[in-house]
């Protein structure tokens, strides 16, 4: 368990989307697997509506309930099967079957019971297709250790399994078998084809579908051909058709809600609908951006989706036209660019597509956009050079946008450095300046001197190349009549030392020093003169990251060796402050604090350190991270810094720490609840506000805005009653879903009983207003009458409740005031 309050490393993006099939629900959501996590989205605004998280571990399947079409299966790999409620993202039961589920199906005919693949107990690589029968009980957690075993030596993919029409079989494929199992009959039939390549071709089962009405069986093929399968129900007599327009394998198979189409996907990126079974009669959507890896139709056929291996789910119309995109975190062959925050939209850009920058919105968990940078096709072909994107900066404001292509070739790389500048007119980058072959081998990093860019003078960049140099570029007017923009980027300054290679630069906080290290030393550089100030050497190792203190801090200079040391110099005294042994592979400062976080890679064991330059102590350390390796880190600055929370955690107030994994999923460090963290912040609002405007509602809200409107007027300080502002009855009837209420009857006198204030309960005001009420009646204003509102005045305080006092008022107070509301103040309208 986990103390209130306490930090939690959190999976805040990333995840795989296409772990398994998306599910069209009956009402226009989408729900997908996203790592550990089940995400429900909705179609028409592509909004991340719910994220439902309990599972220890992958999800490996969801299906919708047959018999209650708002409730959600997943299984996991952590051996549980959960049933949701999606449309409140509430867990309903928890069934613990014991072994890694694989996949998941569902049949309408089978009401207690479902079908997963776990692998055989005892055999390496085996995998069984089991029914489970699900427990019926009064918890939430139940166990489900009920389990037949349907078929041997399946697959272990989802796409390996299929439902035949009204369940009346199920049918595997694994390598070059096909299996068809008919439950009524408990027939088994099995059918081969040749493991030997034909004519260049390859027999090797990719993926199965069945037809919804007829005895169909689709499968698809390594070699990209696809086979129709009749009359199975005869070992020997068995036919099939086929049908070839995919280069290379066949992903994923899906047929229409009324058969009469055949969807089919693969590494072309392109969405095949084949008609009548024919192939001669196909249409095409193409350029979709990545291979396919699921098809999924919604119930009445009306679209479909395809989740992509980039972490992308592209929703298509019924007619072949593409509807809309969700794209999440694309998930790069290597993010060589590191972590970076655009300053503009505070959003992480890394390497996105081949050649692109992804711009990544934290708080929606979806791409922003993606800027080409490459400006070329890119090519699917093994083996191909092609360029890539490997550093990327942006200037203090987010004006200015640097970035650096090369050519995958190790001896003699084709480098390309480009400055981006961003146009608030069309609000996107345009390229102002290319500048070939910068550096004459590989550039190792790059920064901008982060001051204020009123002056165009103080914006510079800093490139380092393992050619033993670093270059200094600078902004120059653009003399040529011809030239579309008044400025460009050339060369201005080349600084070396002793010929070593340059590895890491940056400046300081007010950009009047450069450091730049050189294999094992670091080297300090005026950023007016370029003249070499001073040089720190803490052998052995090569330095590995190097970063300045800010603020109060700002006289110091952290440097990581990869023979693990983290090493403080004080730049006043041009002296070592302190050293520690870390193997530290991120160092990472917080740009709104002095604070800098230090990640270090031991016995397998990511640990975070964070600390402050002038304290060698860390003021936080974090053993055991996560499981992954940590590669990357990044601050982001929060929208408004967090007011509440443990003095520890000062550090995480002003911005956000991000990491991310070898296995690319982004993290982060929370101390919020499981609630707060899975509801996103724009849905965290009052009831009232996320209501529909019915004329109940309308009648509530004009009642509080006249209340508020009394209290105003009357000058009184009111402190409401808390069974004013949150009755239970009253959250407990606007909160709960309607399918789950009980009877008007039930709930009526509740509700009515909560609305209902008792009489000796009275506060003060409400005294003194059914006193008014009779003095405007007889007009009698005499002192006796005045006498007795103060003597029940004096009778109702005593029995007041706790934290229903209001203001006391004096006897010529209370004159005055009956004075002042008695008098006709409708001529102010007028103004």
């Amino acid at each position: 368990m986990v103390a209130p309050g306490a930090l939690r490393v959190v999976r805040c993006g990333g995840s795989a989307l296409r772990g398994a099939r998306a599910v069209f629900s009956a009402d226009s959501y989408l729900l997908c697997a996203a790592g550990d996590f089940v995400k429900v989205y909705s179609v028409s605004t592509e909004e991340t509506l719910r994220l439902m998280g309990g599972h220890a571990d992958l999800v490996t399947g969801i299906q919708l309930n047959p018999q209650n079409h708002l409730q959600l299966y997943s299984s996991s790999l952590d051996g549980s099967i959960k049933l949701w409620d999606f449309m409140d993202g509430i867990p309903i039961k928890t069934f613990t079957v014991g072994s890694k589920l694989l996949a998941l199906y569902t049949l309408a005919s089978v009401e207690d019971s479902v079908f997963v693949v776990i692998p055989k107990k005892g055999e390496r690589d085996t995998f069984q297709l089991v029914s489970v029968k699900l427990t019926k009980g009064a918890g939430q957690d139940l166990e489900a250790k009920m389990l037949s075993v349907v078929l041997d030596g399946v697959g272990a993919s989802p796409k390996h399994i299929a439902f035949g029409r009204e369940g009346e079989y199920v049918v595997s494929v694994k390598d070059v078998n096909l299996q068809v199992y008919f439950f009524k009959r408990k027939l088994l039939n099995r059918f081969s084809l040749r493991a030997v390549k034909t004519k260049g071709g390859d027999n090797q089962f990719s993926c199965v579908a069945c037809h919804p009405t007829e005895d169909c069986i689709a499968t698809g093929h390594a070699d990209g051909k696809i086979r129709l399968w009749r009359n199975f129900h005869h070992k020997k007599e068995y036919t099939y058709s086929t049908l070839h327009w995919h280069h290379d394998i066949v992903k994923d198979l899906a047929f229409s809600v009324e058969g009469t189409r055949l969807l089919s996907g693969g590494v072309e990126s392109v969405l095949v609908q084949w008609h009548n079974e024919s192939s001669c009669q196909k249409d095409f959507l193409p350029r979709l951006g990545s291979p396919i890896e699921y098809i999924s139709m919604s119930s009445d056929g009306t679209l479909c989706c395809t989740l992509h291996t980039d972490n992308r789910i592209t929703i298509i119309n019924s007619n072949l036209r593409f509807s809309r995109s969700i794209q999440g975190l694309i998930k790069s062959r290597d993010v060589k660019t590191g972590l970076v925050v655009d300053p503009r939209t505070k959003a992480l850009v890394l390497n996105g597509e081949p050649g692109h920058l992804q711009f990544y919105c934290l708080q929606s968990d979806q791409q922003l956009f993606s800027l080409d940078i490459v400006q070329r096709q890119y090519i699917h072909e093994a083996g191909l050079k092609q360029s890539d994107l490997v550093k990327v900066a942006f200037s203090a404001q987010g004006t200015w946008l640097a970035t650096v292509e090369e050519r995958e070739e190790v001896t003699d790389p084709e480098l390309e450095l480009k400055l981006w500048f961003y146009e608030e007119e069309t609000q996107s980058f345009k390229l102002n300046t290319r500048i070939n072959t910068p550096h004459d081998n590989h550039i190792t990093d790059m920064c901008f001197r982060d001051m204020d860019e009123l002056e165009d003078d103080s914006l510079i960049l800093v490139t380092t190349g393992r050619d033993c140099v670093f270059k200094v570029w600078a902004m120059v007017e653009d003399t040529d009549p011809e030239a579309q923009q008044s400025v460009s980027w050339s060369c201005d300054f080349v600084g070396s030392y002793h010929n070593y290679q340059a590895t890491n630069c940056c400046f300081s906080e007010d950009g009047s020093l450069l450091a730049v290290s050189f294999e094992e030393t670091v080297t300090l550089w005026d950023s007016v003169t370029w003249d070499l100030k001073c040089t720190f050497c803490h052998p052995p190792g090569n330095i590995r990251n190097i970063c300045f203190g800010r603020l109060t801090c700002s006289k110091y200079l952290i440097g990581a060796t990869d023979y693990g040391f983290l090493c403080c110099w004080n730049l006043l005294t041009c002296a070592l402050e302190w050293s520690a042994r870390l193997n530290v592979v991120v160092l990472q400062p917080d740009p709104l604090s002095e604070h800098i976080a230090a990640v270090s890679w031991l016995s397998k064991e990511s640990s975070l350190f964070v600390f402050k330059p002038n304290e060698p102590r860390p003021v936080y350390i974090q053993r055991n991270l996560c499981k992954e390796k940590i590669l990357l880190a990044a601050f982001v600055p929060r929208d408004e810094p967090e007011t509440s929370g443990p003095e520890k955690y000062l550090w995480l107030r002003r911005s956000q720490l991000f990491f991310l994994t070898d296995t690319q999923e982004l993290m982060t460090l929370s101390t919020k609840s499981l609630e707060e963290r899975l509801t996103p912040a724009s849905k965290q609002l009052a009831v009232e506000e996320s209501l529909p405007l019915t004329p109940f509602s309308l009648l509530l809200g004009k009642h509080r805005r006249q209340q508020a409107q009394e209290d105003i007027d009357l000058g009184k300080l009111v402190v409401h009653n808390k069974h004013e502002q949150a009755s239970p009855a009253v959250k407990e009837l606007l909160h709960t879903p309607a399918h789950v209420l009980p009877s008007a009857s039930f709930l009526c006198p509740i509700f009515i009983n909560s609305l209902l204030i008792s009489k000796e309960n009275k506060s003060a005001d409400e005294v003194a207003d059914e006193v008014e009420m009779e003095s405007e009646k007889t007009e009698d204003d005499s002192d006796e009458e005045r006498d007795v509102t103060e003597m029940e005045q004096e009778d109702t305080s005593h029995m007041e409740l706790l934290g229903e006092m209001t203001c006391k008022l004096s006897k010529s107070q209370e004159k005055e005031l009956r004075k002042i509301r008695k008098m006709d103040y409708s001529w102010i309208s007028a103004f």
